[in-house]
């Protein structure tokens, strides 16, 4: 076996490999879940029990459990903005329905609009709560709970133009008021204020929570994305999904399997999704504990951040403003509140994984070609085109080595003769042969080497950002995050019957037009060789490329298209370079070679 085989046969099993165990860990993407379809809803009362009071009083106390009272539905205000729909309960204050005017549930023009959070009376309710907690002589019952029944003193709905102000006033001279303000994306400003009207001094903490009720059913699952609580400490950031949360160490403090980790500055916490996230934030300098937590008994699972306790003198007036996102994790957006609102390290919200130092440049120079071009697919191909400029040094002496090494053919093949069995001599007469030439036998590996990370971080893209989601490329290609939907079991089509579902058993050969042209690719690259005269490697590299095509089948039509465009291109780029250097590769004659080996093959 020639050195040049073993490059190829080493950089076939590596990219194998790679696609063996990128399938073992990230199956294809579930069938998404008809958001109209019948769920089991939670109820109120005994069975989910709503918000409760946070237990951070000092000493530490114990919550109250009663749910809210959905029987009859508190008061409302509207929450409109150009990308936001939603509104504010008067009972608690509770941010809890909010839509996203921009994103619906599927490609369908007329399917719902994405919802982020849902009121507790409803399945899946997910809200966000702020408050006070009492210290020294006050009880819960002084200060505003998740069961308190605001005022509104201000008028009109929540617009970027508009706060709104609620005001509630207890028995003991307290008077608290909260304003709400949003900008025109996802960015909630909250502030709490409390004025203290009697002769005593009063202490208590300001707090904002996040409450989700159960898992997500659309929960994804896949390791290739973090779903559940984030927390940035201003030092680390820390992942905690859905599972690890149940699984912290009980704190009787809390009365519940709790994490808190004290923040002293650039902290904020709260729950992420695939593509969504719901963060609270408080002020860059303001210390805080960050508290995560899982209350087993009603499936609870709450991510708090509690500031320090303040002490309030007669007559005086104190006031604490947390902020909170709420939207989509959209890398533009979210730089520019990292950039212009001081929210530190906030682009690491979005999970750029292992190979971030690739995947955030990547996904950088991917946005601003889309920027240019209009189109995600082009922009794709057009990556493409500038890593394989990149890399080109690197792919010029691979490409140049290669035309070398078949330019060495017949002494190569002089030196198998003479050294007959004795493998040494072979093996020393072909390393004299190669430094006399000045030939490396191993460089035709290196960018295979180096496409492997390029590969895995192109991937997490592709399947972490929004920007893909749903983005078209051309004629059937309606969403690139998604796989090729054409089938050649319909005749891409022609006929009247729908493919098989993802997930089902037929899906594996229910190819698209994508990875069928995946394979030819493939395929017309190894043909810029003759095929090994070794009959095992001569199966390996028959068989490969349409190996290959059946297991891309079901990958994101982006990662399939960026192979695509690799390939072409690696064909051209070796195909040029290997004449320059005096071989001219015969793919018509290679192509023709194949199908005469079956021919012959059949006759006998």
């Amino acid at each position: 076996m020639d050195d040049q085989n073993k490059n190829l046969i080493l950089a076939t099993a590596l990219s194998f490999l790679v696609i063996l165990v990128w399938m073992y860990f990230f199956p294809p993407e579930e069938p998404i879940r008809d958001p109209n379809a019948v769920t089991t809803a939670q109820t109120d009362g005994t069975a989910t029990p709503g918000p409760t009071a946070t237990p951070l009083a000092e000493p530490a106390g114990t919550a109250s459990t009663a749910a809210p009272d959905s029987a009859a539905e508190a008061p409302r205000t509207a929450i409109d903005t150009p990308r936001l729909a939603g509104s504010i309960s008067l009972r608690g204050g509770r941010i809890d329905t909010l839509s996203l005017k921009d994103y619906r549930q599927t490609l369908d023009v007329e399917s719902d609009n994405v919802t982020l959070l849902s009121p507790v009376s409803g399945p899946e309710a997910y809200y966000a709560l702020f408050g006070w907690v009492p210290g020294g002589a006050l009880e819960f019952d002084d200060v505003p709970g998740a069961n308190t029944e605001w005022k509104q003193v201000s008028d009109g709905d929540l617009t970027p133009e508009n706060p709104v102000v609620l005001e509630w006033a207890n028995a003991r001279g307290l008077t608290f008021r909260r304003t709400y303000t949003v900008d025109e994306d996802y960015l909630f400003s909250i502030q709490q204020e409390v004025t203290n009207t009697s002769n005593a001094e009063v202490r208590l903490a300001p707090y904002s929570e996040l409450v989700r009720h159960g898992e997500p059913t659309d929960l994804k699952g896949f390791f290739i994305i973090h779903e559940g609580a984030i927390r940035q400490s201003g030092e680390s950031m820390d992942e905690i999904n859905y599972k690890e949360m149940r699984k912290l160490d009980p704190d009787p403090r809390w009365g519940a399997t709790t994490e808190v980790v004290p923040i002293t500055q650039n902290g904020w916490l709260g729950f992420t999704d695939h593509y969504w996230m719901t963060m609270l934030i408080p002020q860059a300098d303001q210390p805080f504990e960050s508290v995560v937590r899982y209350e087993a008994g009603s499936d609870l699972y709450k991510t708090t951040a509690r500031l320090q306790t303040l002490s309030v003198a007669p007559g005086a007036t104190e006031t604490t403003t947390t902020r909170m996102f709420a939207g989509a994790k959209e890398w533009e957006t979210i730089r520019a509140y990292q950039n212009e609102n001081g929210i530190y390290k906030f682009l690491d919200s979005i999970d750029w994984g292992w190979f971030f130092f690739l995947t955030k440049p990547i996904f950088a120079v991917l946005h601003w070609l889309s920027g240019i071009i209009g189109n995600m697919g082009w922009s794709i191909i057009a990556l493409t085109l500038c890593i394989k400029a990149l890399l080109f040094p690197l792919a010029y002496k691979s490409y140049v080595s290669m035309a070398k090494m078949k330019e060495l053919q017949p002494q190569m093949q002089e030196l198998k003769e003479q050294a007959g069995d004795d493998k040494q001599k072979l093996q020393q007469g072909m390393m004299a042969l190669y430094k006399k030439e000045k030939v490396n036998p191993a460089s035709g590996c290196l960018p295979i080497l180096l496409q492997i990370p390029i590969f895995f971080s192109l991937y997490k893209v592709i399947f972490v950002t929004i920007e893909l989601r749903h983005a078209p490329w051309v004629g059937w290609i309606k969403d690139l995050s998604a796989p090729d939907p054409s089938s050649i079991l319909n005749l891409f089509g022609l006929l009247s019957f729908a493919p098989p579902e993802p997930g089902s058993i037929f899906a594996i050969v229910s190819l698209g037009i994508l990875p069928i042209i995946l394979g030819i690719s493939m395929w017309l690259q190894q043909k810029l060789n003759p095929a090994p005269t070794d009959p095992s490697q001569a199966m390996i590299f028959a068989w490969m490329p349409w190996v290959f095509m059946f297991m891309l089948g079901s990958f994101a039509s982006g990662l399939v298209l960026y192979w695509i465009a690799n390939n072409t291109i690696t064909f051209t780029q070796q195909y040029l370079i290997m004449r320059s250097q005096g071989y001219k590769p015969d793919v018509f004659g290679n192509i023709m070679s194949t199908f005469r080996k079956k021919t012959g093959a059949d006759k006998n």
